[in-house]
């Protein structure tokens, strides 16, 4: 199964070096890079052109936003299944792509746990994202996994469509609430860390940003799910992440 990585970046020199050898590091062999930039005017093309071409598709040109540029990605994989990851972000060790394969062997959708760290250097965790298993009707509850180890084949991606640019913070949350709720597929967790986040990303830094998530999940779960001016997953999403938080205080 050929595996497509798709990492958006724009003025990324400081972290997207550590991004690409998580990827190259891959004992996966049929994989699949595909870098889009928004028109860095920093080193990030250089740093990615030092690296191997072959499997390396690059797009480099202005866009209209995160979401944008991760709809290009999807528009230009050639892999079996596809997921994304930042470039500010890694994998957690080399046998994570092997580790997807082998889940979407059975299944069409792929998730895992996450670690978010305060520095590549030191791996410091600060919090960890530990996913639940998924039932149908998950997101009505709070339930979602973390998108950068969301991973799906291809025939997700033809029923579900792009991203919705209408999201600034939440299309990654709309896009896996359509996938999951709205359709059949089999989803299936990891089984392990996938991930390293650092911490203070653009859906996760701060509290306004915060909010703003919350509000534009809730409006996905209006449209699609027939939620209320509130709902329980407006409640229960936060209160899902206190135990990752209280594993933080007592580390």
């Amino acid at each position: 199964m050929k595996i497509s990585v798709v990492t958006v970046c724009f003025n990324s020199a400081k972290t997207i070096g550590r991004t690409l050898e998580s990827f190259f590091g891959q004992d996966h062999a049929a994989k699949e890079l595909v870098v889009v930039d928004g028109g860095s005017k920093d080193e990030t093309l250089e740093i990615v052109c030092s690296f191997p071409a072959d499997g390396v598709v690059v797009i480099s040109e202005p866009d209209h936003g995160i979401y944008d540029a991760m709809n290009k990605g999807l528009a230009a994989f050639s892999g079996d299944a596809v997921g994304f990851l930042n470039s500010d972000d890694r994998f957690k060790d080399a046998q994570t792509l092997s580790a997807v394969a082998a889940t979407l062997a059975h299944n069409d959708i792929a998730f895992g746990d996450l670690d978010f760290v305060r520095c590549h250097e030191t791996r410091e965790v600060v919090r960890r994202w530990r996913t639940a298993a998924w039932r149908k009707g998950g997101f009505r509850h709070g339930w979602m996994p973390a998108h950068p180890t969301f991973y799906c084949r291809r025939a997700v991606i033809e029923a579900v469509g792009p991203f919705d640019l209408r999201y600034r913070v939440a299309a990654d949350y709309d896009h896996m609430l359509r996938a999951m709720e709205l359709h059949d597929f089999r989803a299936a967790p990891v089984g392990h860390v996938m991930v390293e986040m650092l911490h203070g990303g653009e859906s996760t830094s701060g509290l306004k940003s915060h909010l703003h998530h919350n509000l534009e999940a809730l409006d996905s779960r209006r449209r699609w799910l027939g939620a209320g001016a509130v709902d329980y997953a407006l409640f229960a999403k936060p209160l899902r992440k206190l135990p990752q938080l209280m594993a933080r205080l007592r580390a």
